[in-house]
This record gives C-alpha cells, structure tokens and sequence, in this order.
C-alpha cells in the first residue's frame, strides 16, 4: 500500500521535531530529579514519585517511541496503524494505573489540575491513538492528524507536568509549603 507510505512521509518533520524533543525532556528529567533527590526525602516519595513523577517519562518516552514508529520505511500504514493502537491501549491501562496511584498515594492531595494533566488528558490521547489505529483504514488522512494531535497531547502533558513538579519542589524544598504545586 504506497498511499500509507505516502501518507507517512509528509509526517516526517513533525515526528522528528517532537521525537527529539521528547528525548531531549527525558534526559532533562533524569538531570532534574538527580538535584531534587539530594534535598531530604519526603513522606509518602515512592507513591507519590509513581502517581506523578514516572508517568511524565512514560508519555515522553511514548511520544519518542511513536515518532520513531512513525518515520520507520514501511511498506502500508497496517503495521505501524497496528503498533500506534497497541501503544494507544497500553496507554489507557496505564492512564487507569496512575489514576489509582493517584488516589492510594498520601504524600500530596491531588487537585483539579492534577487529575486533569495526570489522569484525563493522559486517558484522551491514548484513547485517541487507539481510536486513531482503527479509523485508519478507512480514514487514514484524518487518523494520523489523531495521531499527531495525541502525540502533541502527550509532549505538552509532559512538560506541564515536569514543570509542576519542579516547582512543586523547589517551592516545598524552599520552605514555602502553602504555596500551590503549579
């Protein structure tokens, strides 16, 4: 099928400058939590590090993951259709996983912003990878804009989310605990 591979090739921009930028974030996250983790270590770390601070990695690394997917040479879109619907229902069990991390967690008392970029906006994007693989057949043009605004979703949940916890903890670690995470 050229079309599919047509399809994909006029992608190949987009995916290279949000492939990058999602490795790029993930390596400044692993520099981040380095000097974060030399301040003492807060009740409840470990639970509240699974609800809030992995799951930015996993959208990062899913959005890296995705574009390399996507700027693969394949022959028809049916093969990365297939992997782009089974990163997207991966990423819903995930999405279901860290909303009971969320909960179960006692280190911090999530807010409406945080269920929203931790829980709901996570849930839509891979929602809308898995939607995105299936209309593919038959609507490939405007699956792979679902994918490509998925994508975009995951990268700025990303950031949002790496930026409310360095500031969540630069304000905490500073002393000023009455001050909002973001």
């Amino acid at each position: 099928m050229v079309h599919g591979m047509t399809a994909l090739a006029g992608w190949q921009n987009f995916y290279m400058i949000v492939g990058s930028s999602a490795g790029a974030l993930i390596g400044l996250q692993f520099v981040v939590l380095s000097l974060i983790t030399r301040g003492p270590a807060a009740r409840g770390g470990a639970e509240a590090g699974g609800a809030f601070a992995t799951p930015t990695i996993v959208h990062f690394a899913a959005v890296l993951g995705l574009s390399g997917i996507l700027s693969a040479p394949w022959n028809g879109i049916g093969a990365a259709a297939v992997l782009w619907g089974l990163a997207g229902l991966g990423g819903v069990a995930y999405a279901v996983v860290v909303t009971r991390r969320m909960r179960a967690q006692t280190a911090y008392r999530p807010e409406f912003e945080d269920w929203l970029f931790h829980a709901v906006l996570p849930l839509a994007a891979y929602l809308t990878l898995a939607a995105s693989a299936y209309a593919a057949r038959s609507h490939l043009r405007e699956a792979l804009f679902g994918v490509g605004a998925a994508v975009l979703l995951l990268l700025f949940v990303g950031i949002h989310n790496a930026w409310d916890a360095v500031t969540y903890h630069v304000f905490v670690g500073t002393g000023d605990e009455g001050r909002h995470r973001g």
